[in-house]
């Protein structure tokens, strides 16, 4: 088989890729160059964004007006496709309308999942997202492609191949799946070696043996039932010197002839270097994502060039932030030098965990761990009033799916009505995270304009800190006398003015009585010196003593 000279993102491309083990091509044409810029979920409730260059995946679409509908609005829009979940009938009027709006119809096989589906597109469309890559090649192949060298692979040996991981995660596969058994089908369905099979292979000891061994071994088939056939494998370990990367697996109906094993011991060698490839420009991609994100949340002269290496240009957009609590920050900071290189790996990982997970929702977004935080940034519908509000709601689906971990933070900024205005967009953010930092919210995810006030609040006491300010007047007076004789007039001031003024529930609040509470009162006003029915005393007080909450500002 002939490396294809299709670009890597061409719906072309992407068939030949996955072949008929997850798409299948109904009607249309799919020979045509047009790149897939990026995968969106068809929502009819949903006005999305615009489709240009997008595989539009129309989940739950069976009637075949709906179908017709959509594929004229693809049209206008210049989409690259439309899968929709086999079978799929080849009614004439959707034949019909896939000719008139050039926009092909796929079909998604029966068991694969719509996540299978768009992961393996984001990770085939990937390369060339981010900045500019150059026609680069490594042992004949495209640099970095792993499906093309399995197709290659595949042709050399005869037989289907997967290139895998250390936990047989499968990273690439050939053509030609439908001729291997159900075993290797259902491997590649679920991007993953089922948990029954690899119990079979563990408890034979295979793994230990391909991991010892530099040459192929022969798997004997693994046991399914005892009406479906299941073949041989012949697996090689992908090594870079002692490091194990990965490994082939080849589904054979033969004993593989030894020109064929050499063949398969040489693609190893150039897998390897693929794998470290993949490996070293996922960190040199993570970086530059994250300066040009950095360029851009700053703004400035090169912030409108990596906004739109980011597509990020000519779009409304919501700026996300999310971070530690600070006492769990200081805490890891204070452990030495290894706690931070864990602090940092589990930073990362939760960029990375955000980014994928923002993308699946918004077709232009982008998010990149800078200092401490994680910035999000995404493209929304011009004219939704609530972007913010939807941006919050993402945001709790994606903490919850971390595990609801409780020290973890997220702010959305204000809405910026183009790149110009993401820089302000950020800042805001960045207060709205500094009001859950310091507790000052009970919220897990905030937006600026719900606490604009606590965050004002904030920056008061960061500035009083700042001068070394200290508390004056009557408070002052009532902290020195507290200190003095143990009392707990400042305590009761906060609870009546927390209360508006209401003894009843003032006193409930500091489980006090009544009548002692409103005792408490008189002696706080005349050893505080504080007029209680002057409004602009209270305010002086109430400023002062919430900037004291928790002994966190010492004014």
């Amino acid at each position: 088989m002939s490396v294809t000279k299709r670009p890597r993102s061409s719906l072309g491309r992407v068939l030949e890729d996955l072949g008929t083990t997850l798409l299948e091509l109904v009607c249309g044409n799919a020979e045509g160059q047009k790149q897939i810029e990026t995968v969106i979920i068809h929502d009819s409730l949903d006005d999305a964004l615009p489709s240009h260059g997008a595989l539009v995946l129309g989940v739950g679409m069976r009637e075949t007006e709906e179908i017709v509908e959509l594929l004229a609005t693809l049209a206008t829009q210049d989409a690259a496709g439309l899968v929709l979940r086999a079978p799929v009938s080849a009614d004439p009027a959707i034949i019909r309308a896939s000719e008139e709006s050039g926009i092909p119809v796929l079909a998604l096989t029966r068991g694969a999942s719509w996540a299978q589906l768009t992961s393996m597109l984001r990770s085939l469309i990937a390369e060339g997202d981010v900045g500019e890559s150059g026609p680069q090649g490594l042992g004949g192949m495209p640099a970095g492609d792993l499906f093309s060298l399995a197709n290659a692979i595949s042709t050399l040996l005869n037989a289907p191949v997967t290139i895998e991981d250390r936990n047989s995660r499968v990273l690439a596969f050939s053509g030609q799946q439908d001729e291997a058994d159900p075993a290797r089908v259902e491997t590649i369905l679920g991007r993953q070696v089922p948990e029954r099979y690899l119990r079979q292979l563990e408890q034979r000891g295979v793994f230990r043996e391909l991991y010892r061994s530099t040459e192929p071994i022969l798997v004997a088939p693994v046991d399914v039932d005892a009406q479906t056939a299941s073949y041989p494998r012949v697996a090689i370990a992908v090594r870079a010197g002692d490091e194990i990367l990965g490994s082939i697996w080849a589904a054979v109906r033969e004993s593989m002839p030894e020109e064929r094993v050499g063949a398969l011991k040489d693609a190893a060698k150039i897998v390897a270097l693929q794998m470290l490839r993949i490996r070293a420009g996922a960190d040199v991609e993570r970086r530059l994502r994250a300066d040009l994100l950095a360029t851009v949340l700053e703004g400035g002269p090169g912030a409108a060039d990596a906004a739109s290496r980011l597509r990020l240009t000519d779009h409304r957009c919501v700026v996300l932030a999310l971070a530690a609590a600070d006492s769990e920050e200081d805490g890891e900071a204070g452990e030495g030098g290894a706690a931070q290189a864990r602090l940092l790996a589990t930073r990362q990982r939760i960029a990375d965990a955000l980014s994928m997970h923002l993308g699946a929702v918004y077709p232009r977004s982008a998010a990149a761990l800078i200092g401490n935080i994680v910035y999000g940034v995404v493209s929304v519908r011009p004219g939704q009033a609530d972007a913010d509000r939807r941006a919050a709601r993402v945001a709790h689906e994606f903490l919850a799916r971390l595990g609801g971990d409780r020290r973890l933070f997220l702010s959305i900024g204000t809405i910026a009505d183009d790149h110009a205005a993401i820089p302000t967009s950020r800042v805001s953010a960045d207060r709205a995270l500094r009001v859950l930092q310091l507790g000052k919210s009970h919220a897990q995810v905030v937006i600026f304009d719900d606490v604009q006030v606590e965050a004002l609040l904030v920056e008061l006491g960061d500035l009083a800190a700042a001068r070394g300010d200290r508390p004056s007047g009557p408070v002052a007076r009532l902290l020195e006398y507290d200190r003095a004789r143990n009392a707990q007039l400042v305590e009761t001031l906060r609870a009546w003015l927390d209360a508006f003024g209401d003894v009843t529930a003032a006193s409930a609040l500091v489980y006090t009585h009544q009548n002692t509470f409103r005792y408490r009162l008189r002696r706080l006003s005349a050893i505080g010196g504080i007029d209680l029915n002057d409004p602009e005393a209270r305010f002086a007080a109430m400023i002062q003593l919430r900037l004291l909450t928790d002994g966190e500002r010492s004014l």
